[in-house]
């Protein structure tokens, strides 16, 4: 089988070597198309690849239709919409991501993002401890519950909201449940974002829950973009003159955000959750591995859409 590894953003060179090695050892041909231009050369590429290997690149239904042979193709990351679920479902092919491989990468960002804020970006000028304070973990899965764990180790207050588990999974963690998002904006200084990007979520987080905030509240997301309502944050903000927001994704919106609320917010110039040495790494090889052995075993733990 044809494995083709497609990142307009590269795997760093041990993530390459690791995946090429793994594939080879599996009896696969290994191909990388890297830092290419544009869609066209992406269809291109993909005509006779079996195992598609991407990172944020978007596997479109053009991409999906051009590639004949294509059997199954996985999201180096845990998020996955870069990927047309409907076009790979209504052509057979298999969609996986890699789960919990960036989630330390992520999470350490959020803490370090909190503590950014909280020291008024590294200028001059008394900040603010987290020791003590609340941080409401919405969405408390891989990603979720490291923040949690993380946070604790500053003396902090953890408190999570995830309608997909129960009581007592949150709170054999440490952490405390919310009775619901509102109850979970109301009571934490911080918030921090772990959802998807899907049909329920994307703008919703806005100014009902936002306002709801403590004085001096920040809202911390690791997330997407795609589940901000600028307009009401942007709202909310003018409105509330100690609410603060910092981000890894730039809002569409960066430049009315930065202008209008200064050291109130803070975007990264990249979305930088999984930007480490080690989570690079760990995502590619776990793609690498998780195509092997679905051509091995039919293994599809992973598998995102149902056909």
């Amino acid at each position: 089988m044809k494995i083709l590894v497609a990142t307009q953003k590269p795997f760093a060179a041990a993530a390459v070597n690791g995946i090429k090695a793994i594939g080879e050892k599996a009896g696969h041909t290994v191909s990388f198309l890297e830092k290419y231009e544009g869609t066209a050369e992406l269809v291109a590429a993909v005509a006779d690849a079996d195992a598609l290997i991407v990172r944020s690149d978007k596997v479109t239904a053009e991409v999906v239709a051009a590639a004949k042979n294509l059997k199954i193709v996985v999201r180096a990351g845990a998020g996955f919409d870069n990927l047309d679920l409907e076009a790979l479902s209504a052509a057979k092919v298999v969609a996986m991501n890699t789960p919990g491989q960036n989630s330390n990468a992520v999470a350490e960002l959020a803490l370090g993002l909190m503590v950014f804020m909280n020291r008024n970006q590294f200028t001059p000028g008394t900040g603010l401890e987290l020791k003590g304070k609340t941080i409401g973990i919405q969405a408390y899965g891989n990603v979720g519950r490291l923040v949690g764990k993380l946070a604790m180790g500053f003396g902090m207050n953890v408190l999570a909201f995830d309608p997909y588990l129960k009581d007592e999974q949150i709170e054999a963690t440490g952490a405390k449940v919310a009775a619901s998002l509102e109850d979970l904006y109301s009571k934490s200084d911080f918030i921090s974002l772990h959802i998807p990007a899907t049909a329920e979520t994307k703008g919703s987080i806005g100014y009902n829950l936002v306002s709801k905030m403590p004085k001096k509240g920040c809202l911390i997301n690791t997330a997407r973009k795609e589940v901000i309502n600028e307009e009401e944050l942007i709202k909310v903000l003018e409105e509330r003159d100690d609410l603060r927001y910092v981000t890894d994704i730039a809002p569409d919106r960066n430049a009315e955000f930065a202008e209008k609320f200064g050291k109130r917010f803070f975007s990264t110039p990249k979305k930088m959750g999984a930007e480490t040495a080690e989570a690079n790494v760990n995502a590619g090889l776990a793609a690498a591995n998780q195509i092997c052995d679905f051509f091995a075993t039919g293994n599809t733990r992973f598998q995102l859409n149902k056909f």
